[in-house]
């Protein structure tokens, strides 16, 4: 039968809306590729009937040279073929041929350039149907992908690609889907077209019909790696610049570099510095190898093994990148498989390791060097899980980085040394260890300020007085630094030259507030600077343990807690009083009762800075702490410390703890003397007899001399009421007191003068002597050491 003589063939009635096409080649074949079904369209396109067709091979259908469409007659045809597998049961039943004749192709030739447009544009695209699954993607994507338009058609992004990026692709493509709103992706992905990891910049866009119903989503991707890399040294070294040096710290500052850099530069840093560089000093030039260094700061993208504890010291053999860095004063930047990594892997069989199990591909040694000073070296490390191993680019990222950390790292040096002189200073100027004294058992603490702070001029002092008293004081000085460790010395010592001639608190800070005031005068003009001590605050107290008593006046400072033998605690009612150097209101002196282990609590504002209390919360809190019961005056100490500053804080912290003591009456005798000369020899009786009764005979004589002399010096050149009291504690004392406010001075006398030897001989006799005013009058007394008779 001719193509004449076949039956017409009658379309079945199509469903409403659809599109009917009667000019495209279709064919079907079995699985072994023979024509089973053959369309009006391939009989036009190949020129062979229906039964011509059934049971040919598919190549008997194109040429063997081009694949192009052969016609029955042998001419080549234009046209455009796609062959799709077909499933029966989920068993391969043949293919379906599609064909597109050339004459309609050219028939339609703006459609023909879009579909042009689409297959060459060079950036990948990709259409989704209205499930979000694959329907077209041009070469460009397929290049990309590594997959053709057959593996992907059909299915979600998530189902081609694993992974957390993909699965936000799919999410995204059916929000635009579903919104009609355009939507904007960035991400990092290595595809499996890639021979590295891309930044990729993803349009996903609605497309719409001619009624403007959403019928798929479009994407278009684009690399804009050069773009991200760039941007990502802006935004690090705009971090770096923000984050490093806030600390005066230097492990502190390491710290801060290898938190900026990982993980957005590498997996892992390790910052090492040469010794010297942690105490302040500087390092000196390393001219070979080996090179010892300290790591300063140690950090990794994932765990990983540290290749060193904290502060140990590591040495560097000399093919080490770190030792040759140093060395040549140049960075090096190496792949893992590198000559020289190899030889230094085969002299450092731990760190080989440390990089194998780290997976480590490329790394950059560079030296910390400020101010023609080599401090030391940091190792940038990628591994496998970055998008690249290191770059020449990537040298002049890291310059820049550890220029800028190398700057904070000096100062942080500069920094500790002179917190350290200051420190220094400051434990040379206070008291070394425990104070003993008769009137009180004493324990103090002195915490340095933290935190990149500076010494600080807080400072407290136990006075041995006159009479078996005792003075303490605590003060703190504006500032920090050398210059307020200084200062602090400066106070200390005139505290100590006032209490020294035994004033009363209130007229010592008086003096002591004339000092500042006239020995500053107007603030130093090298540098602007208001002198510490303008402004320090200053809490004197003496302690009395013979009448029990303790007077106190302070400038400025925290008023001291009164701890009673019960347990109850107080702050003691006394005047402020202004700030030393200001010179404006006098200060005021309150006397208080303290009964035998009454706990006194002298300290500083720096305890009281809690952070997270009011000023009189932090007062009840202290209050508590002190009014618990402790095994020692010293573990009582530690307990305020740890309570109340638990953490470093920006002012450093003193703290005084005086628990008192009674002196009994067996260790006071006390008689008043007539106002007569016959009266003197009573008197040396008396005390030869108290001596006695204490079993100090041997210092009978040396005692008869002294009171003879003190006494009929009152007798004479005083008034009354003349009282004798003599002392025994550590020392014996004697002290005669008398109405006069006028002080005998000691001068030594001629031979013609028939006067004026007995106060020498009292102060060749005996260790020490004075005179203390008091509100009635004054006290000369004598003080000798017990057992010993001059």
């Amino acid at each position: 039968m001719t193509k004449s003589d076949e039956p017409p063939y009658h379309l079945p009635a199509a469903p409403p809306g659809a599109i009917v096409e009667t000019t495209a080649a279709l064919a079907v074949t079995d699985t072994d590729g023979r024509v089973t079904l053959w369309s009006q369209g391939a009989q036009a396109l190949w020129g062979y009937a229906s039964k011509e067709a059934v049971g040919m091979p598919l190549a008997g259908l194109f040429t063997s040279a081009g694949g192009q469409v052969r016609h029955r007659d042998g001419r080549p045809v234009d046209a455009r073929v796609r062959l799709t597998p077909l499933q029966d049961s989920g068993r391969a039943a043949g293919f379906l041929l599609t064909a597109l004749p050339g004459s309609m192709t050219a028939a339609s030739g703006d459609d023909a350039l879009k579909q042009l447009l689409f297959d060459q544009y060079p950036v990948p695209l990709g259409i989704f149907d209205r499930d979000a699954r694959a329907v077209f993607g041009n070469e460009t994507m397929q290049q990309v992908t590594g997959l053709s338009e057959d593996d992907v058609r059909g299915r979600l992004p998530s189902e081609y690609f694993h992974g957390t990026p993909y699965e936000e692709l799919t999410q995204r493509i059916r929000r635009s889907l579903l919104s009609g709103e355009q939507e904007f992706y960035e991400h990092l992905v290595r595809l499996p077209g890639e021979t590295r990891m891309h930044a990729w910049a993803l349009d996903i866009f609605p497309l719409r019909d001619a009624f403007g119903r959403v019928q798929g989503a479009g994407v278009s991707a684009y690399d804009y790696s050069q773009q991200y890399d760039s941007r990502e040294r802006l935004a690090l070294m705009s971090e770096a610049r923000s984050r490093i040096g806030g600390s005066l710290d230097v492990a502190g500052t390491a710290t801060e570099l290898a938190e900026v850099v990982v993980p957005r530069f590498a997996n892992v840093v390790t910052v090492e510095l040469l010794d010297p560089v942690f105490h302040g000093e500087l390092p000196a030039p390393v001219l070979s190898g080996p090179v010892l260094l300290r790591r300063a700061a140690f950090r990794a993208a994932s765990p990983l093994r540290e290749p060193a504890v904290p502060d140990e010291v590591r040495r560097h053999s000399p093919s080490s990148p770190i030792a040759r860095c140093l060395i040549s004063g140049q960075a090096e930047l190496h792949h893992i498989t590198a000559p020289d990594i190899t030889r230094w892997f085969a002299d450092d069989p731990d760190q080989a390791e440390l990089f194998r199990a780290g997976g480590v591909q490329s790394l950059i040694a560079m030296p910390i060097r400020a101010r023609e000073t080599l401090l030391g070296a940091v190792l940038f490390t990628r591994g496998a899980g970055f998008r690249e191993p290191f770059t020449t680019d990537d040298l002049a990222v890291t310059e820049d980085l550890v220029a800028r950390a190398a700057v904070c790292l000096d100062n942080a040096r500069r920094f500790a040394r002179e917190r350290g002189i200051a420190l220094a200073l400051q434990r040379t100027l206070l008291p070394r260890g425990r104070t003993v004294h008769p009137a009180v058992e004493t324990s103090a603490r002195y915490l340095p300020a933290g935190d990149g702070a500076q010494a600080g001029g807080d400072w407290f002092d136990v006075i041995p007085l006159p009479g078996a008293r005792v003075g303490l004081v605590v003060g703190d000085v504006v500032g920090h630094g050398v210059s307020a460790s200084a200062t602090m010395g400066r106070l200390r010592t005139a505290v100590r030259t006032l209490a020294d001639i035994d004033l009363p608190p209130d007229e010592l800070l008086t003096h002591l507030d004339d000092i500042v005031t006239h020995a500053e005068g107007e603030p130093d003009d090298a540098d602007g600077e208001i002198p510490g001590d303008i402004g320090a605050s200053c809490l004197y107290a003496v302690y009395d343990p013979l009448a029990g008593t303790c007077t106190l006046a302070r400038a400025g400072h925290p008023a001291p807690i009164l701890v009673h033998p019960d347990g109850t605690s107080t702050v003691i009612d006394l005047p402020a009083g202004p700030p030393l150097g200001l010179g404006s209101l006098p200060f005021e002196a309150v006397e208080v009762t303290m009964p035998e282990g009454s706990l006194l609590a002298l300290f500083t504002d720096g305890l009281l800075a809690t952070g997270d209390q009011d000023l009189d919360k932090a007062v009840d809190t202290l209050r508590n702490v002190l009014s618990r019961p402790a095994p020692s005056l010293e573990a009582l100490g530690d307990t305020v410390l740890a309570i109340m500053s638990p953490k470093p804080h920006a002012d450093d912290v003193a703290l005084l703890l005086a628990r008192t003591r009674i002196l009994g009456e067996d260790r006071v005798a006390s008689w008043d003397v007539p106002v007569d000369p016959a009266a003197v020899a009573d008197m040396r009786r008396r005390a030869s007899d108290q001596l006695t009764t204490w079993g100090l005979e041997e210092s009978a004589f040396v005692t008869e001399l002294v009171v003879s002399e003190l006494v009929t010096n009152a007798i004479r050149h005083a008034k009354g009421p003349i009282r004798l009291r003599i002392i025994k504690d550590k020392t014996l004392i004697c002290e005669v007191s008398d109405g006069s406010s006028t002080s005998p001075h000691l001068r030594r006398a001629r031979l013609s003068d028939e006067g004026g030897r007995g106060l020498f001989m009292v102060a060749e006799l005996t260790r020490r002597w004075g005179t203390r005013h008091t509100r009635t009058g004054k006290t000369i007394w004598a003080e000798q050491p017990i057992g010993s008779s001059r």
